[in-house]
């Protein structure tokens, strides 16, 4: 009688474990189940399950080989199919994400961030630090994102005020606080699938440097932050939304 390879079994059951927690995740988030964060440690369970799974199905395909004796070739292969899958499905969802240094607070203007006022006296914001981490954070901006930086706009600021903001709309930000005096409008984004509020500030100041012509100064200089509210990384995210707004700001 042939024996059951409890590698393959545990392999198996690893792989239906993280189908099941990387759907559960997001739908619980998605039914208020869960919040955002607990959600994505959920979704974060299925991967490593699925890569145990991925793991531990290899071996058990080897080891219910025709010559071993043991039964459970199926279940070896359910494991690793599954974990394949999983882990596939999370690095194709990530993509060049999984680059992104762990910072989750990125700016076109290193040298003077846009400050956040309205987000910093919502509740949920209450206690949470919006000063922007100096000289080690812009290393590692610099690094990873060398084509953020301020955005020249040939139009004058007027009219790049009201752009910015049908613009912002257009990419799904709600706008929460509006000061034409300063330039600045200050919004926030709810990712699609984790629900994850992310705070973002932008600055229309007018001319840039060079930007003249026969009556003077002309043009604006448009700035942005983008900041996550939870974790220590954002896997591009932040980065993305910025392209986002500066392409279609500057079309």
């Amino acid at each position: 009688m042939e024996t059951h390879s409890r590698v393959a079994t545990l392999a198996a059951g690893l792989g239906i474990a993280g189908a099941l927690a990387l759907v559960l995740g997001p739908v619980a988030i998605q039914l208020q189940a869960a919040s955002p964060f607990v959600g994505f440690r959920i979704f974060g369970l299925g991967l490593l399950f699925g890569l145990l799974a991925l793991i531990f199905g290899c071996w058990g395909l080897w080891r219910t080989r025709a010559a071993s004796g043991r039964a459970g070739r199926e279940r070896a292969a359910l494991g690793t199919g599954l974990g394949a899958t999983i882990v596939a499905v999370t690095l194709f969802g990530a993509g060049s994400g999984l680059s992104a240094p762990p910072i989750n607070d990125i700016t076109t203007d290193l040298d003077d961030p846009p400050v956040f006022v309205a987000a910093t006296e919502f509740e949920v914001n209450r206690g949470r630090d919006f000063a922007h981490a100096g000289e080690e954070l812009a290393r590692r901006q610099r690094a990873a994102y060398p084509d953020l930086a301020p955005i020249r706009v040939s139009q004058a600021p007027d009219a790049v005020w009201g752009r910015a903001i049908a613009v912002a709309e257009d990419l799904g930000w709600e706008i929460v606080a509006r000061d034409r005096s300063a330039g600045v409008f200050e919004a926030v984004q709810v990712t699609r699938i984790f629900q994850f509020v992310d705070d973002i500030v932008v600055r229309v100041r007018p001319a840039y440097p060079g930007s003249t012509d026969e009556t003077g100064p002309t043009g604006s200089t448009v700035d942005v932050r983008s900041k996550s509210r939870d974790g220590k990384g954002d896997i591009g995210a932040n980065a993305a939304r910025i392209r986002a707004f500066r392409d279609a700001l500057t079309r």
